[in-house]
């Protein structure tokens, strides 16, 4: 048949929403340190030193002063007057030096254990990760950053985009104008027609002819 041409008008593409997806090209962790203060008790055992009384109150002080009063009153009169008065002095000297012995303190020194206790706060650091930074490269090419919650995978969604399915074309052939679905676009200006009958599949293969 007679190879002719017809005149292509308009093409305009046949879109479809998908979703969209970047490559994950890197993921860096985000952390989080946070500082902990846990007050506790904290006991030990510690000697101690102490100093005993010199004398026990009971005995030492008595019979010491006991002594110094007999030999005072033993310097007062003579015969059973003399007696009298060495037997009063011890007495009185005895219960003077059991007074002095209880209130004297310098005798030897003792150790002992005593528990003690004080307070102590323990500060203590931890981290965890809040989230990561994700490097991606869409699907045009550009790339960007984004934070997200968990590690994703080696994709990530970006919403939808168009995807082109076809195209529909008008063209115009002896006079009349009409409109046809292609799969790709046509690559020049014109589209084949023989016998009348529109002919796609040879769009291209003409076309490298010109």
């Amino acid at each position: 048949g007679k190879l002719e041409y017809a005149d292509i008008v308009k093409v305009d593409p046949l879109t479809k929403k998908e979703k969209a997806y970047a490559t994950v090209i890197g993921t860096e962790p985000v952390r989080q340190t946070s500082t902990t203060q846990t007050p506790h008790e904290v006991c030990q055992d510690v000697v101690v030193q102490e100093r005993l009384p010199e004398r026990d109150g009971n005995v030492g002080g008595t019979v010491a002063g006991a002594v110094i009063g007999g030999l005072l009153g033993n310097q007062v009169g003579g015969g059973n007057g003399k007696k009298a008065a060495t037997a009063a002095g011890a007495v009185a000297g005895g219960l003077i030096g059991n007074q002095v012995d209880k209130r004297h303190v310098g005798g030897r020194v003792v150790n002992r254990t005593e528990r003690q206790c004080h307070t102590e706060t323990a500060t203590s650091e931890s981290t965890k990760v809040t989230g990561y930074n994700v490097t991606y490269r869409n699907e045009d090419g550009t790339t960007g950053t984004m934070r997200m919650a968990s590690k994703p995978g080696n994709r990530i969604p970006m919403g939808t985009s168009n995807a082109v399915t076809g195209y529909n074309v008008t063209y115009r052939y002896d006079g009349v104008e009409k409109t046809v679905k292609m799969d790709n676009k046509p690559s020049s200006d014109r589209l084949p027609v023989i016998d009348g009958q529109l002919v796609t599949q040879t769009a291209a293969l003409d076309s490298n002819k010109q």
